[in-house]
C-alpha cells in the first residue's frame, strides 16, 4: 500500500509528515523512514538535512558542497544520504515514512532501487513527492496500489488524522482504511518504478 502526498515546495509536506508520525506513535505503531528539513544559516536557506525516525541525522545537501550531483545551487552528499536513508527503509515497521521523493534524494540510484523494492512489499508506505514530472515518481504514481493525495490548504490540517485512521490497526468498518482520502488522484496506469521492542518517541521535530 503506497500513499503519495503530492504538493509544491513550501506547501507543508514535512509538517504533515511530522504530525502523521506523532499520531501513529500515539496509536502504538512502529515507524521507520526519514524526513528532510531546511538548514538555515544567517537567516537564509543554505541546504537540507536528513533525520531518520530513529534520530540519526546528517547533511543531505548544502551550497558549500561541490557535488556532483548538484541540484540548483546545492551539492548533494549522496554517500551521507545513502548511509542514513537506506538502512531505515529495511527496518521492520508498521508504516514507513519517506520525506521526500525529490530531486536530491532521487539522485541516488541505490535509493531509487530501494524504494522500488519497498513498494513491492506488503507494508504501508507514506511518501511526500514533488508535483513536477520525473520518470521515477511518475511510475510510482501510476502503480495500481498507489493513492496520490494532493496536499492543499483545505486538507492539510485534517490530512494527518485521516491518514493515521487509514493505517490504524484499530480502524473500524465505519472508518474503512481503504476508503479514499479527500484530495486523492484516481485511476493511474501501471508502470514499474525500478531504476536499472520498546515504544518509539518522535524525533522528527527539527
Amino acid at each position: 500500500m503506497l500513499t503519495l502526498i503530492e504538493a509544491r515546495p513550501g506547501a507543508g509536506k514535512t509538517t504533515t509528515m511530522q504530525h502523521l508520525a506523532e499520531l501513529l506513535l500515539e496509536r502504538d505503531m512502529t515507524l521507520a523512514g526519514f524526513v528532510t528539513a531546511e538548514i538555515r544559516e544567517g537567516g537564509r536557506r543554505a541546504g537540507f538535512s536528513i533525520r531518520t525516525i530513529a534520530g540519526e541525522s546528517g547533511t543531505l545537501a548544502h551550497e558549500r558542497l561541490r557535488g556532483p550531483p548538484r541540484v540548483g545551487r546545492y551539492g548533494v552528499d549522496v554517500r551521507e544520504f545513502e548511509h542514513l536513508a537506506l538502512p531505515t527503509l529495511r527496518v521492520p515497521a508498521d508504516v514507513i515514512l519517506i520525506d521526500e521523493l525529490g530531486k536530491m534524494e532521487l539522485a541516488s540510484i541505490a535509493f531509487r532501487d530501494a524504494v522500488a523494492d519497498l513498494v513491492e512489499r506488503d507494508i504501508p508506505v507514506v511518501a511526500t513527492v514533488h508535483a513536477f514530472r520525473h520518470p521515477f515518481t511518475d511510475a510510482l504514481k501510476a502503480l495500481p496500489n498507489a493513492e496520490v493525495v494532493q496536499l492543499t490548504r483545505q486538507n492539510r490540517d485534517e490530512l494527518p488524522r485521516l491518514l493515521a485512521q487509514k493505517f490504524s490497526p484499530r480502524a473500524t468498518m465505519s472508518n474503512d482504511p481503504r476508503r479514499p482520502i479527500p484530495g486523492r488522484t484516481a485511476d493511474r496506469r501501471r508502470q514499474h518504478p525500478g531504476s536499472g521492542g520498546s515504544p518509539q518517541t518522535s524525533p522528527l521535530a527539527m
